[in-house]
C-alpha cells in the first residue's frame, strides 16, 4: 500500500497551519530585518542539510542537521520558532521557490 499520497496530504496541511498561524506568530516577536535573517539562515541550513542527506525517509537526520548548524553558528531562538522556519523553507524549496 503506497501512503505517499497521505504524507504529501499531511505535509501540505502542516504547511498551510505554519503559514496561518505560526508564522504571524513569530512575525509578531522579531523585528523584520531579525525574521529576514534568521529564515536566510534557516534557507541556508535547510539546503545544506538536503544536499547532504539525499532520498527519502532522513527527514530527522536532516532536521538534526539544521538544528546543529544553527547552534553553531549562534544562532539561537526558540525551538518552536525554529520548528516553524524549517518546515517554511522544506515547503518553499519543494515548491521551487
Amino acid at each position: 500500500m503506497d501512503i505517499t499520497p497521505i504524507i504529501e496530504a499531511l505535509a501540505a496541511l502542516v504547511a498551510v497551519v505554519i503559514t496561518t498561524f505560526v508564522v504571524p506568530y513569530i512575525k509578531s516577536k522579531t523585528s523584520a530585518q531579525q525574521q529576514e535573517e534568521l529564515m536566510m539562515w534557516v534557507r541556508i541550513a535547510v539546503t545544506a542539510a538536503e544536499q547532504i542527506y539525499n532520498g527519502t525517509g532522513q527527514g530527522t537526520a536532516k532536521k538534526e542537521y539544521v538544528l546543529k548548524w544553527l547552534r553553531d553558528h549562534n544562532i539561537t531562538v526558540d525551538m518552536g520558532q525554529i520548528d516553524a522556519m524549517i518546515e517554511s523553507a522544506v515547503y518553499a524549496m519543494k515548491q521551487g521557490a
